[in-house]
């Protein structure tokens, strides 16, 4: 039975989707006591990347955002792989998402908007957070946007 925070991406019109394998040596997320940590998510959907390039190149800064929202939401998936539950999310503590950027690119911010937005929407307080945002030259598979994200969980 979904809890209140998949109810909640329902009315958002979105589904959670299943955890996304690693493309090298590392566990999606691992749990240290309270805290979850997620390794980078890129905006995989179906096993694929729907784009590749550079922000303020090949990928407009909105279609960014839009990739940084699907960073977030498979995020959740792999807190939800290891936490059980996301109804057991305290608080997002950070989020670091990083921008492969053309140049002279300078948006790095409202990017990563998309993935702070999304947290926001699915878990309204609890959503808030921390947060960087980071141009980088390149990012796996030549992902436009990637994104981890560090949750403190209810103590069971």
């Amino acid at each position: 039975m979904a809890g209140s925070v998949e109810a909640r991406l329902a009315e958002l019109g979105l589904t959670l989707p299943a955890v996304v394998p690693p493309l090298a040596s590392y566990q999606p997320a691992v749990r240290s006591g309270v805290y979850v940590y997620t390794s980078g998510q890129l905006p995989i959907v179906d096993g694929k990347l729907a784009v590749t390039g550079k922000v303020g190149g090949e990928v407009t800064p909105d279609e960014a955002k839009e990739l940084a929202k699907t960073c977030a939401l498979n995020a959740l998936a792999a807190v939800k792989s290891v936490a059980g539950d996301l109804d057991r999310i305290k608080r997002v503590v950070k989020v670091v998402g990083f921008v492969a950027s053309a140049s002279d690119f300078t948006g790095q911010p409202a990017v990563i908007n998309g993935a702070s937005e999304l947290l926001g929407a699915v878990l309204g307080d609890r959503g808030v957070h921390a947060r960087s945002a980071v141009g980088v030259a390149v990012l796996p598979l030549d992902a436009p946007v990637e994104v981890e994200v560090q949750v403190e969980l209810v103590e069971a």
